[in-house]
């Protein structure tokens, strides 16, 4: 049984993404999720990045919970 971590920073981890919480506040300040988009089908991913959160995401893997929080971030951020 896995019981490693699979919350935001960890996700942040696997994504190749600095993970303390100012990084990820920075990353959610200046990217934005076009209402309609998934969330790997964003611009700002890369090629592994996207297929990783599809997989997640497809599969309902223990890294959905976390790309979930991520997309819910991401579309309702407000703008500065």
């Amino acid at each position: 049984m896995n019981t490693s971590p699979h919350d935001l920073s960890a996700l942040f981890d696997q994504l190749g993404l600095p993970s303390d919480m100012a990084s990820i506040n920075s990353f959610i300040a200046s990217h934005e999720l076009p209402p309609g988009t998934r969330l790997p089908f964003a611009s700002f991913w890369t090629p592994a990045q996207r297929q990783f959160l599809k997989e997640a995401l497809n599969e309902d893997a223990e890294w959905a919970e976390a790309a979930d929080e991520i997309a819910m971030l991401l579309s309702t951020r407000q703008s500065h």
